[in-house]
């Protein structure tokens, strides 16, 4: 190769100098691409993009679980009538058992205890256990507006209200009516039929085994509705034994006084208390032959 021709090429590739050939560098081919992103940079910029907002949905809904939980802290620590209602105290829980509670709200049985009387507290059968819910849902309550408060013998026309608003989903002619269908219905089946309106109408559940109703009590409609609505809308958050809590929590609150009742029993017998043990058919009828207070039933049967 001559010398002339080195030095052209060298020009070329390290810039024009003086005395190279300046047409042969504008000749050469340029890459289209140049100075443009990475396709695989773009792809993983967008799969990191969704992982963040996926994230941060999730910690909202566990938030929100949270929020619930806290709410209600004082569920299970049970009171006489004229006790107040303290925080719990989970100093020496183990780590299971503080597990339990955070994520389904379950105390455990050796920290369930009454306190000793005093003036200005108001449980719902004097001398029984309060295991009344509290406050607003998590996920839900704040969706439909309603609240374990607005649910008491002493406001008679709100607690109807309440109830009215779950039944809605369960009443064909509401125009909010849920007809759940494949994997979802079965969920339904599987969980309605675990719960009834025993000191109502009396059936062994609120359906059917084929998953139609069993009985027309308005505390039925509203727990065939509200498993309808979370099923429906939360599916994905909700587990089948967390669903039926939540029915489990409204019954307590529609028969606040033989379930008070009940509580009583199963803590003589050393059973946890929760509200599947104390609202669903897994414990029906334990409570019978205890002495009988009882108190009024809350809302339409």
């Amino acid at each position: 190769m001559s010398d002339e021709k080195m030095v052209a090429e060298k020009s070329c590739c390290g810039g024009v100098s003086a005395g190279s050939d300046a047409s042969a560098c504008a000749e050469m081919p340029k890459n289209p691409d140049a100075g443009k992103p990475s396709g695989i940079l773009l792809v993983l910029a967008s799969l990191l993009v969704l992982t963040v907002l996926v994230q941060a949905f999730g910690f909202t809904q566990q938030a929100q679980i949270n929020s619930q939980l806290e709410t209600q802290s004082a569920i299970f620590a049970p009171v006489v009538q004229g006790s107040g209602t303290g925080a719990l105290n989970m100093s020496d829980w183990t780590d299971n058992e503080r597990m339990n509670y955070e994520m389904h709200g379950v105390v455990p049985a050796r920290a369930q205890r009454t306190t000793a009387s005093a003036a200005g507290a108001s449980s719902p059968v004097a001398g029984l256990l309060d295991v009344a819910p509290r406050g607003i849902p998590g996920i839900y309550g704040a969706e439909l507006g309603v609240s374990f408060d607005d649910v008491s013998p002493n406001d008679p026309q709100k607690a109807n209200a309440t109830i009215a608003v779950l039944s809605q989903f369960d009443t064909e002619d509401s125009g909010k009516f849920i007809e759940l269908t494949g994997e979802l219905e079965q969920r339904y089946i599987q969980i309605a039929s675990r719960i009834s309106c025993e000191y109502c109408c009396g059936a062994e559940s609120i359906i059917f085994p084929d998953g139609k109703r069993a009985c027309g009590c308005a505390h039925s409609y509203s727990m065939r509705g509200l498993a309808k609505y979370l099923l429906d809308r939360h599916a994905a958050e909700f587990t089948d034994d967390q669903i039926l809590e939540e029915l489990g929590k409204w019954k307590t609150l529609y028969f606040p006084g033989i379930l008070a009742q009940k509580a009583q029993v199963l803590k003589e017998k050393g059973i946890e208390l929760n509200y599947i043990n104390l609202a669903s058919n897994k414990y029906r009828g334990i409570e019978k032959g205890a002495p009988q207070g009882g108190g009024p039933m809350v809302g339409g049967c």
